[in-house]
């Protein structure tokens, strides 16, 4: 990665966490756009707004919060890109929404090849920010840490595994569940597992750093 993207400095390392995560967003944005429902993290989040009397991007919020303390307690670091993850992806989103890049697909032939883009986009995101070893995000440092405690399965089924369980969990609750929250369930976790592998990328072997030894480094 480092003789592909920027030098191995903390800047250099910020800018490629900013680049992958981009790349997440647009992938979370063509996923939107395919119009044949929503992704099982989505799904939950719909739930407990439904339950709570939440806005979504509020329920959303306290999805997140809720798996950022799973990750402190997996003693996963949270770092710059974890950071990063929770301001750049959903305004990143917002901007690509505004800018109104692909037209939202009526058929649900289109859908599918437009979802199915988006979750390889999002599995070369993923890969992209994760490599600087900065943090990941709530989520994908909550698929590590399980990951870790699971090292014999592979990092993809890992993925599938939690999705899974994050639907059934969001359904219960009220979520709404379309065709493309199916494929999604299947396909994230296969698509990252794809990417992954063609690129020789093990992020369960990434050794993160936390906000402190980040900005200890740049002191130095």
């Amino acid at each position: 990665m480092d003789k592909i993207f920027f030098k191995n400095t903390l800047l250099g390392r910020t800018l490629r966490c900013i680049l992958g995560l981009f790349l997440y967003a647009l992938g979370v944005y063509l996923t939107l756009r395919a119009n044949i429902g929503l992704a099982p993290w989505e799904v939950l989040a719909m739930g407990i707004a439904g339950r709570t009397g939440l806005i979504y991007g509020n329920a959303n919020l306290m999805v997140s919060f809720v798996v950022l303390a799973l990750d402190v307690l997996m003693r996963e670091r949270i770092g710059i890109g974890t950071v990063l993850n929770t301001i750049i992806c959903s305004k990143a989103v917002d901007l690509y929404l505004w800018l109104d890049l692909v037209p939202q697909q009526e058929s649900v032939g289109m859908g599918i090849l437009l979802l199915v883009a988006g979750m390889f986009v999002v599995a070369i995101g993923q890969w992209v920010y994760i490599s600087p070893g900065l943090g990941s995000g709530p989520r994908d440092s909550f698929m590590v840490g399980v990951g870790k405690r699971l090292r014999r399965l592979p990092i993809g089924l890992v993925q599938n595994g939690i999705l899974l369980t994050v639907l059934l969990v969001g359904w219960l609750l009220g979520g709404p569940v379309g065709i493309g929250t199916l494929i999604s369930v299947v396909g994230m976790g296969t698509a990252m597992q794809i990417v992954f592998r063609t690129v020789k990328f093990e992020p369960r072997n990434v050794e993160h750093e936390n906000v402190v030894q980040s900005f200890q480094k740049l002191g130095k």
